[in-house]
């Protein structure tokens, strides 16, 4: 990464880790709509064990978990993964969810092919440059084992939020203070490269605005 972009993730981790100090559960407990398509997907492919990336404070995890999936979730607030580990403990799901400090633009730590599923809800929508998408996408298809699936959801370009968020360089955009990038079909489709794209869905989630995409290795 150029300087810029180590100063603009070191930024954002600590905007993250600020507001999942102040605000628990900043997403709120009930599990994404793309974490219940996922589990669907998950189970029909025979697949016991998840690898989330972005995980946050845990709200899917933990559902995928009550699913009966082992999940292993990273993010890079530790703030977010401590919230996560009480949670599980809490519920008794510690045995299923595994916790683990990682930012995603360092390389995967699984060997390669070594992950059957890899689940990330707006992950992708945060602040990485195309080429950090193209990175981390790749590093994705490289831990999955053949046939592995990964499913993620995205803020698209149609949502109403692109519009009033100020616009920066490459595409993202900033609203108090957090940077994140909403996404076009083109881009779904240039990151699908390499993968056979089982799924690209146009869907809505309260006011959001959003894509559900499906890749199999």
């Amino acid at each position: 990464m150029n300087t810029g972009h180590v100063e603009l993730a070191r930024a954002q981790q600590e905007r993250w880790d600020s507001a999942y100090a102040k605000r628990p559960q900043l997403h709120g407990p009930e599990a994404s709509a793309a974490a219940h398509r996922a589990a669907e997907r998950f189970g029909a492919a025979g697949i016991d064990d998840v690898l989330e990336l972005g995980a946050g404070h845990g709200r899917d995890a933990l559902f995928l978990a009550r699913q009966g999936f082992s999940v292993h979730a990273t993010d890079f607030s530790e703030t977010a993964l401590d919230q996560l580990r009480h949670e599980a403990q809490r519920e008794g799901l510690d045995d299923r969810v595994t916790a683990a400090l990682h930012d995603v633009r360092d390389p995967l730590p699984p060997a390669d092919g070594g992950v059957n599923a890899v689940f990330a809800n707006l992950l992708l929508n945060m602040a990485f440059s195309v080429s950090e998408l193209r990175s981390l996408v790749a590093e994705i298809h490289r831990v999955l084992c053949p046939g592995g699936v990964f499913v993620y959801a995205v803020w698209s370009t149609d949502d109403a939020c692109s519009r009033h968020w100020q616009q920066l360089d490459d595409g993202l955009r900033v609203h108090d203070g957090f940077v994140g990038r909403f996404f076009d079909e083109a881009l779904v489709r240039e990151l699908a490269e390499n993968w056979t794209l089982d799924e690209l869905t146009p869907y809505q989630e309260g006011q959001r605005v959003m894509w559900r995409v499906a890749l199999s290795k």
